[in-house]
């Protein structure tokens, strides 16, 4: 590229065309030279990303890699509870806030410890939604102050756990899902000798809204009806439990792209909880479940894939509409809980996965002479691309598509020979090409299909993950997530591509990304250079990737590196800790297939083998040792770049 072309494109216009000032404000950033960076406490402070590559790599870790930034998770947790904090100061709320992070979005040791401390100041509790993220969460939970709640569907093991907790004076609070667990929960309670704390989960008639819209209704998974819950107080009363109950919670769904539904949700189930309190039960906890959003792709809106509003006009709407029904009601207002995760956790890890080759359908568009066409449907598609200069831009589309589609007839029917379907095809995506150039320096309207010729033109770029293991949402859901360059950010992207994982899947790939105004089906990206690594970021992937991973493949895990802000360090950090990636073996022995059992099998067939003469005994030992290697290996590529040569010359 040359230097003028440099100077026209500017960090800022890859900050516009990348979403980093909207999607990434206040934690990521392009600087000046083109590198993106990290802003884990969103102050001055700046990490390079780069940078914790390159300090992993003489670790011995390669990408993919996740990087975590704790500071930035330890930032998310506090800007949550200070949000509630204020909001409760400015509407003069008359109880507290009492935060619980629910460890299903992300069960890491590292993540929750993190929390854990984070929110040692803010009471901040922990949220369970099966027996072993009970398991964790009842060793984990430190804080006496912190609330700990146990939602999911529960056996009595799970129940008998939760009561022991709270027999040695800890605040657990068990939340029926459906009438057979209020009666499971008042049996064990008896059979223990402890009184429990217990909670009800609202089935709300408010409609959920985005990816998650049917958390809520009469049809939804989980929670309890009205009659189903009038039923609940009944038993809970006729146990002799009625002070046990003490919390309403519901749950409108995971990220709610629109506060209008999360409004109408904590308007409902006030009420629900008012009508509690007027029944005569002590109450005191109103837990209003998840769905506090992440603007993923920076458009402010309630599309799916983002929020229309901010954290801290969520904490002010749920405050003050509570304090509104309760004030309506003549009820004293509860302790407010939330069980916010992705809201928590999602900035915080960046998934950074390394292109190493591409495949593009100009490689292979050679010029095609006259005089080497020896079928009418070739010789016609080279009229179109030399001599159709009057015919309008769709016009040759159409007629070069149709003229395609002939060829591959042809072909099919032996018609047309090998030579001849090259030419063919060459020909239209030259025609395409020419198309595309023009349609890019166009105004005005633009046909569809014409404006659809640089997804057409798309390269794929080959990256060094697995999909499923890394990206599973993405897959699975549709999820969009930000995607950019690490570097090179000063100079302008002329490539445009999707993402293609090194999965034996057709469905291993990225074809949906964040543009400026809607979704787009390519992201612009630089050329490869020969022998230069080229990183790409992937970003906001702290919630559900890390836990839901795929092993398709039997890729496995990806290295992981976690990043501390540190002053006294030149480039502004330190990693405090490394996790390796699985190694074949780990992958291989999850599915059942012991490193010996393999090496046994193998070393019987290359006995064999030598035995028969068919290879030479040396040759046969070190392919045993090089098999041997490999299981102790990682799953993903090593990818290798050549050395540049040194210029030998020596001065005279």
């Amino acid at each position: 590229m040359s230097t003028s072309a440099k100077s026209r494109w500017t960090t800022a216009e890859a900050e516009r065309l990348y979403g980093f000032n909207r999607w990434g404000s206040p934690y990521f950033s392009v600087d000046k030279e083109g590198h993106v960076c990290a802003h884990p406490a969103a102050d001055e402070r700046t990490v390079r990303i780069a940078d914790v590559i390159k300090e992993a790599a003489s670790k011995g870790l390669k990408a993919p890699m996740v990087i975590r930034f704790q500071d930035l998770l330890r930032h998310r947790v506090e800007r949550l509870n200070k949000a509630f904090a204020a909001s409760i100061e400015e509407e003069e709320y008359p109880a507290c806030y009492r935060g619980v992070f629910p460890i299903k979005v992300n069960q890491l040791r590292e993540v929750i410890e993190e929390i854990q401390d984070a929110g040692g100041d803010h009471s901040y509790g922990l949220e369970a939604g099966s027996k072993p993220e009970l398991l964790i969460a009842m060793a984990m939970h430190q804080d006496s102050d912190g609330l700990l709640i146990c939602n999911g569907y529960k056996d009595e093991d799970y129940i008998r756990l939760a009561l022991n907790y709270r027999k040695i004076g800890k605040e657990i609070i068990i939340v029926a899902e459906q009438l057979s667990e209020v009666q499971k929960i008042i049996e064990v309670s008896e059979e223990l000798k402890v009184e429990p704390l217990i909670g009800l989960r609202a089935k709300l008639g408010t409609r959920g809204e985005g990816k998650w819209a049917m958390s809520t209704g009469d049809n939804a998974k989980f929670g309890l009806a009205s009659m189903e819950m009038l039923e609940a107080t009944r038993m809970i009363e006729k146990a002799g439990l009625s002070e046990s109950l003490r919390l309403l919670h519901f749950h409108i769904g995971s990220q709610v792209p629109n506060i209008i539904t999360l409004k109408n949700a904590v308007v409902e189930a006030t009420r629900y909880y008012c009508q509690l309190q007027k029944m005569g039960f002590p109450m005191g906890i109103l837990d209003v479940g998840g769905g506090l959003g992440i603007d993923y792709d920076g458009s402010r809106s309630n599309y799916e894939s983002s929020t229309n509003y901010s954290l801290e006009e969520y904490a002010r709407d749920v405050v003050y509409n509570v304090k509104q029904i309760c004030s309506t009601m003549e009820v004293p207002c509860p302790d407010l809980v939330t069980e916010s995760g992705r809201a928590i956790v999602a900035p915080h890890s960046i998934l950074i996965t390394q292109v190493f080759d591409r495949i593009s359908k100009r490689d292979s568009l050679v010029p095609v002479l006259k005089e080497d066409i020896k079928h009418q449907v070739v010789a016609d598609l080279h009229e179109m691309l030399h001599g159709r200069i009057r015919y309008g831009n769709l016009e040759i589309y159409h007629d070069a598509f149709q003229k395609k589609n002939e060829a591959d007839s042809l072909f099919s029917h032996g018609y047309l020979d090998l030579e001849g379907r090259a030419q063919a095809e060459s020909l239209f995506w030259q025609i395409c090409s020419r198309l595309e150039k023009k349609m890019s320096k166009a105004r005005g309207y633009q046909p569809e299909e014409l404006i659809g010729l640089s997804e057409l033109l798309s390269d794929q770029y080959v990256c060094n993950f697995s999909v499923f293991q890394s990206l599973l949402d993405h897959w699975a859901l549709d999820q969009l997530f930000p995607i950019a360059p690490i570097s090179r950010l000063n100079e302008r992207p002329t490539t445009n591509a999707i993402l293609a994982d090194i999965t034996c899947d057709s469905d291993g790939k990225v074809s949906k990304f964040i543009g400026l105004e809607d979704e787009k089906s390519y992201l612009p990206l630089h050329p490869l250079k020969k022998n230069e690594p080229y990183f790409l970021g992937i970003f906001l992937v702290g919630a559900y990737q890390d836990i839901m991973g795929d092993n398709h493949n039997l890729f496995g895990r990806v290295n992981e590196v976690h990043v501390f802000l540190e002053e006294d360090e030149e480039d502004g950090f330190y990693i405090e800790d490394t996790i390796q990636g699985y190694r074949m073996k780990d992958v291989l022995e999850g599915v059942q297939y012991e490193a010996k059992y393999l090496c046994r099998n193998l070393k019987q067939q290359i006995d064999k083998a030598t035995k028969a003469d068919v290879v030479k005994p040396r040759d046969g030992v070190r392919f045993m040792e090089l098999y041997e290697q490999q299981l102790q290996s990682k799953t993903y590529l090593d990818i290798q770049y050549k050395k540049k040569r040194r210029n030998a010359t020596k001065k005279t």
